[in-house]
């Protein structure tokens, strides 16, 4: 039997039991693990350990606990896009350069404790929405919303390369959606947290790269 590891952060928690380990949430990961329980009965364990609110400093101060420890077969990693909402938010967010610091760190880390381990990397993503849109006391929200989680998508992609890791982009999949109904909020409730059309989009393309894993 193979385990899965859905890791991140509120995208990928949504709303998973912390009394039952085997609870996923409401979201893209129980939509995943529906289609590959249903393809290979019993051939998979999935474990949901994402976690609302955390940045790439808090998921890395975890590490042992929710990832080496679980000892996957397969990981899939989604973070970013709190390192720069919390930032604007909270004045506590992590920049681009040490987003990437902490982050290869956690990579380095990983593959040296569980050398077989498949991992594929989710880049951030951030659309218009209630949450990172214009507002009145800050006209230029969205704008810098967009501008930082894009330097958090380089990273990823930067890291993927490094450690030869297949990158799955939300961005350019949620906007080519979007744009097809001009109706963000259909996909993404607020701009960062996705509606259940939203996490079917994720779902698809996360197993699209499960697949050629």
């Amino acid at each position: 039997m193979k385990t899965i590891l859905f890791q991140g952060d509120s995208i990928t928690d949504c709303g998973w039991d912390r009394n039952n380990p085997n609870s996923l949430g409401q979201g893209y990961a129980q939509l995943v693990a529906a289609e590959l329980g249903f393809e290979a009965p019993g051939e998979y364990t999935f474990y949901n350990r994402g976690i609302s609110g955390n940045r790439i400093v808090d998921l890395y101060a975890r590490i042992k606990a929710d990832i080496i420890n679980l000892k996957p077969d397969y990981m899939s990693i989604l973070i970013g896009v709190n390192d720069v909402w919390h930032e604007i938010m909270k004045n506590n967010g992590v920049d681009a350069e040490k987003f990437e610091k902490i982050y290869t760190m956690l990579l380095e880390e990983v593959l040296q404790a569980l050398p077989n381990l498949k991992i594929f990397l989710i880049a951030p993503y951030v659309v218009k929405g209630s949450s990172t849109d214009n507002t009145q006391d800050a006209p230029n929200r969205f704008q810098i919303f967009r501008e930082e989680v894009d330097k958090r998508i380089a990273a990823v992609e930067k890291l993927g390369e490094k450690f030869h890791l297949p990158v799955l982009h939300l961005q350019e999949k949620f906007d080519e959606h979007i744009a097809k109904n001009n109706n963000a909020s259909y996909w993404v409730r607020d701009g960062v947290h996705p509606a259940l059309y939203g996490h079917e989009l994720i779902a698809r393309e996360w197993l699209h790269i499960f697949r050629t894993l």
